[in-house]
């Protein structure tokens, strides 16, 4: 029996982190994935829907050229080759996180794996002994049981993310994260897209009144949002189209939409059956939670979980942390596990990002702030790249004048939210922060004006 002093379930981002920076610091590591390394995150989530928006940002660029007084005749796309050019970027990717984990010595073995116990790991026929175990074994698409759903074809994330032939018409039940960027793919392709949202805003947990200047963005190009809007049922077009039906109920009552196809996004689980987790019998939250320490271990000494198995954040910039955090643990270095800055972003055309509170979250905790909003036409560099559209940078501050929160709607949020997250981790205050130069003309100097 081959023995390690760490073994790890699941090869996503918390997996391969923390299997990468364990053989980094010469421990003995072996990593099962049963599909591919990468996870949800790089095969089918965070990195092909960046490649896609990216295709679709390129033909909105061009589309509106004559803004920056640029002629752009007969501007098309090929959805056949966006796609094919999206799995290539994914297997270059995923070649090179197995190239990175063969280099520091990790074991790499393919198959499902089931937890014996807490120092012994089956695959196949075969048991691995371990000092450690890691447990990073992600989420699933959650299908929510909404009557008459197994008699409609539906698409998840991952059949759009491969279909290569444009709708004419598409119901996207959920307006999250996925759900918004599918939207804006989409739309910028020339698809009418429905967005249908059971809570009073889309993209719960980002602030509110960003969300809703998005919201109104997509309206004008045509997409259509029904707000605090119940799913109640599913069924074909009984035109015999075969378009599926959406029957919902809201404020105004009954309804329904018809579209060509359906997209569910209406979120994600962490997937807790299939790997022998009831065998460890570990301590659990009263939602049913794996409870964890400031360093990931579980109630078992020795076993730790990182990534979307913790439900704390399900996304994968989070779970490397988490993955480092547990590692430095086991390799008995300081650290300890944040989540006071953990950024979110959506990569819409324009893009949203924020880190630490919002409003709303800071209302319910009972925590008083002050709110400076500013325009992002305060930043030169935005004015210059961003024609005819607008922006806003909200800082949140508390009263000992240190950041809470900050949130950004304009491109590119994405990049620049990283400078807001700094600040709230590292607990700076106005005055100090403000003491950092910003290059200029940059758009991240709308920071600095804020303050």
């Amino acid at each position: 029996m081959d023995k390690y002093q760490i073994a790890i379930i699941g090869g996503g981002p918390a997996g391969y982190t923390a299997a990468e920076a364990a053989g980094k610091a010469g421990m003995s590591v072996v990593l099962f994935e049963k599909n591919s390394l990468g996870g949800v995150c790089l095969n089918e989530g965070c990195i092909p829907t960046k490649t896609l928006l990216y295709s679709a940002k390129t033909y909105d660029g061009a589309r509106h050229a004559a803004k920056y007084a640029v002629s752009a005749e007969n501007v098309g796309f090929d959805l056949p080759k966006i796609i094919a050019r999206k799995q290539k970027v994914v297997r270059k990717l995923v070649l090179g996180v197995k190239g990175k984990l063969t280099a520091h010595g990790v074991k790499i073995v393919t198959g499902a794996a089931e937890v014996v116990d807490k120092n012994h790991v089956r695959c196949g026929e075969e048991v691995y002994e371990c000092d450690n175990l890691l447990l990073c074994t992600g989420s699933e698409t959650f299908i929510p049981p909404i009557v008459g759903v197994d008699t409609v074809p539906y698409w998840t994330h991952r059949d759009a993310l491969d279909n290569k032939e444009l709708p004419q018409s598409l119901t996207i039940i959920g307006g999250g994260v996925i759900g918004m960027e599918f939207a804006s793919f989409f739309n910028s392709l020339g698809v009418q897209v429905t967005v249908v949202e059971m809570m009073d805003e889309i993209l719960g947990g980002m602030d509110k009144e960003l969300s809703a200047l998005l919201r109104a963005e997509y309206a004008k190009r045509g997409v259509k949002f029904m707000l605090s809007t119940k799913v109640v049922s599913l069924a074909m077009a009984e035109d015999g189209s075969g378009q599926v039906q959406v029957n919902y109920e809201n404020a105004e009552g009954a309804g329904s939409v018809v579209a060509e196809r359906l997209l569910m996004s209406v979120g994600r689980r962490p997937v807790t059956k299939g790997f022998g987790l009831e065998n460890l019998e570990l301590q659990k939250t009263e939602r049913g939670s794996i409870v964890v320490d400031e360093h990931m271990q579980t109630s078992l000494a020795g076993v730790y979980v990182c990534g979307d198995l913790t439900g704390f954040s399900l996304l994968a910039h989070t779970a490397v942390r988490e993955a480092e955090v547990a590692v430095n643990h086991i390799a008995g270095r300081e650290d300890a596990m944040s989540y006071r800055a953990i950024p979110g972003v959506v990569y819409t055309n324009p893009e949203i990002a924020g880190v630490g509170e919002t409003e709303e979250s800071l209302q319910r905790k009972g925590i008083a702030c002050r709110v400076v909003k500013l325009p992002m036409a305060y930043s030169g560099r935005f004015v210059a790249e961003n024609e005819g559209v607008n922006g806003v940078c909200k800082l949140l501050i508390a009263d000992d004048d240190t950041i809470l929160g900050a949130h950004v709607l304009g491109n590119p949020a994405s990049e620049i939210i990283t400078l807001a997250g700094m600040a709230i981790e590292l607990k700076l205050t106005v005055a100090e922060w403000k003491k950092i130069v910003f290059p200029h003309p940059t758009v991240g100097e709308i920071f600095r004006e804020a303050l």
